[in-house]
């Protein structure tokens, strides 16, 4: 069939089974691309759902596809009359489509949306190549978790989980089993916070920290942070309350407290540790009050005694007479 041959045709062969008038297409005709076959090297324009492409016929019949049947002569093709070949699909992979026509291979996108995505594009075209590894790539991030956190079950695995790691070690002690007495009013939403933190913080740190949870440590809920297989610093969220002439529980959520010693925790992603005037600058004194307090252990002063400083913020205040110290 010739090149020139217009969709007219059509519409007039229509029109004599229908009273309906045909509707005039004068930009759009269909051909054979029989003719091309011998173009060699020169390129092919392509207008694939509104996005334009040239490539050239060696890599459109490169492999068995439905690409390589049209531009052989054995599938008519659309074009418009700047010679733009028409293909009614998507654009917005066909890129990659190319690529792979190219190569044998290519990098596929990201996220598995738009694998799939490509995916359905590599079925239409018949490209069975594309086709399995997409399902490839789709089957490994399927199996493939987005972030992996360890419970430890022992002292001893524990440490050898800090050790082991090079990167800092943030760790969540949490065991509502451990208290003795009732809890306040607010801490079971403060219990539930400090896990939605922990979870929060372990999905947009995991590539850079290693996140722990300890169910089996004795503290209710305490926070501690690891850089380079030491304790850095500690903060426990728990104190005893009296409430009518009884001992309560109490669960805080110092979430700024928090953020701060994770973020501390960071300057230890690298080594050597960081120097003494950037470990200064991030230690910052705390006055005395409420139910905040805080203890330093290793000499004091500067110089590198600084390093072997655990910071330990508990939000916990025990009564003088209360002869219940939980656990350290």
């Amino acid at each position: 069939m010739s090149g020139d041959s217009c969709l007219h045709r059509l519409h007039a062969q229509a029109g004599s089974t229908s009273a309906a008038p045909a509707l005039a297409c004068p930009k759009t005709k269909t051909c054979s691309y029989r003719g091309a076959v011998g173009l060699g090297n020169k390129y092919v324009r392509l207008n694939v759902g509104g996005a334009l492409f040239y490539t050239t016929l060696q890599v459109l019949t490169r492999q068995n596809s439905m690409l390589k049947a049209m531009f052989s002569g054995k599938q008519e093709v659309f074009t418009d009359r700047e010679g733009w070949i028409l293909i009614d699909r998507s654009g917005k992979h066909f890129g990659s489509i190319l690529g792979y026509l190219r190569e044998g291979t290519v990098t596929l996108p990201k996220g598995r949306q738009a694998v799939l995505e490509l995916l359905a594009e590599a079925k239409y075209y018949l490209i069975q190549g594309l086709v399995e590894l997409c399902q490839n790539s789709l089957q490994d991030n399927k199996e493939q978790a987005l972030c992996v956190i360890p419970v430890v079950t022992s002292i001893k695995e524990e440490e050898r989980l800090i050790q082991a790691c090079t990167k800092p070690v943030v760790k969540l002690v949490y065991n509502r089993s451990n208290n003795k007495y009732s809890y306040t009013s607010n801490s079971d939403d403060n219990l539930l916070k400090n896990i939605e933190l922990f979870d929060r913080l372990s999905l947009s740190y995991n590539g850079r920290v290693l996140f722990i949870k300890d169910v089996i440590g004795d503290e209710i809920c305490c926070w501690s942070f690891y850089g380079q297989g030491r304790k850095l610093a500690e903060v426990c969220c728990t104190s005893i309350v009296y409430a009518t002439e009884k001992k309560q529980t109490k669960v805080e959520f110092p979430e700024a407290r928090i953020y701060e010693e994770t973020l501390n925790a960071l300057l230890y992603e690298t080594v050597p540790a960081p120097d003494n005037s950037l470990l200064e600058a991030t230690r910052r004194s705390h006055t005395h009050c409420g139910s905040h307090s805080e203890e330093e252990e290793g000499p004091g002063g500067t110089g590198p005694e600084l390093r072997e400083r655990v910071r330990r913020i508990h939000v916990k205040r025990y009564s003088t007479y209360d002869d219940r110290p939980l656990g350290h």
